[in-house]
């Protein structure tokens, strides 16, 4: 197993068991963002750091319709969420593979077309290479593709004994803002392959970043 997902399996577990109902309580924008995944009817959608399956398992009682895909370094999280889907007997439905954010690919899931959307859902913040794993998400859209995230931001203007609490309980998780991952999204749309809209949430509690490729011209 690589480190990162040994890392991931500690944290996770036995949080697993009671994550969905715990994170509930502070993980903000996760069905703002779905609401936003702008996908044709049939399009393939794949989830970086799909946990328990939560947001996949939402998106497909909303849009039936869609393929759907979910990428996780943690084995133990996987566990959870290949339970989860097959008592809604939807394990047929939604492929699941074990493999960190930087390598993802359509091949991993023996695709030969890339996605429609890709969406990271409070999982960017502890992946170690965060502009890594958007290149790899960006690589594997097709053009006109969706890549949207919602996560934790800089709490800038909280005051500044509940940011460094916050940040600090945060820390415990191997959560971390990542900046200069925003900011490579940002500088793809300057060059003009693409567009980024960024809207905060709760007083940059957390961002919810959408970007859109340019048709024709994606990286």
């Amino acid at each position: 197993m690589n480190t990162h997902g040994a890392l991931m399996d500690a944290v996770y577990r036995h949080q697993r068991h009671v994550y969905d109902p715990l994170r509930k309580l502070f993980l903000f924008g996760r069905d703002r963002l779905l609401d936003q995944l702008d996908v044709p009817r049939g399009g393939r959608v794949l989830e970086i750091g799909c946990g328990t399956a939560r947001n996949l398992i939402v998106l497909h009682r909303r849009r039936p319709d869609l393929k759907l895909y979910g990428l996780d370094a943690s084995a133990e999280m996987l566990a959870t969420a290949t339970a989860k889907l097959r008592r809604r007997r939807l394990d047929g439905t939604v492929h699941l593979h074990q493999g960190l954010a930087e390598d993802v690919a359509p091949a991993l899931f023996g695709l030969d077309a890339p996605f429609d959307a890709v969406f990271f859902s409070y999982s960017l913040t502890m992946i170690r290479d965060g502009v890594g794993a958007l290149g790899a998400a960006v690589a594997s859209l097709k053009p006109g593709g969706v890549l949207a995230v919602v996560d934790f931001w800089d709490q800038a203007k909280w005051p500044s004994l509940l940011r460094r609490l916050l940040q600090r309980w945060l820390a415990r998780f191997h959560v971390r803002f990542q900046a200069e991952a925003l900011e490579h999204l940002e500088r793809l749309a300057a060059i003009g392959q693409g567009t980024l809209g960024v809207e905060s949430i709760l007083r940059r509690y957390a961002f919810l970043a959408v970007y859109s490729g340019a048709e024709g011209n994606f990286r």
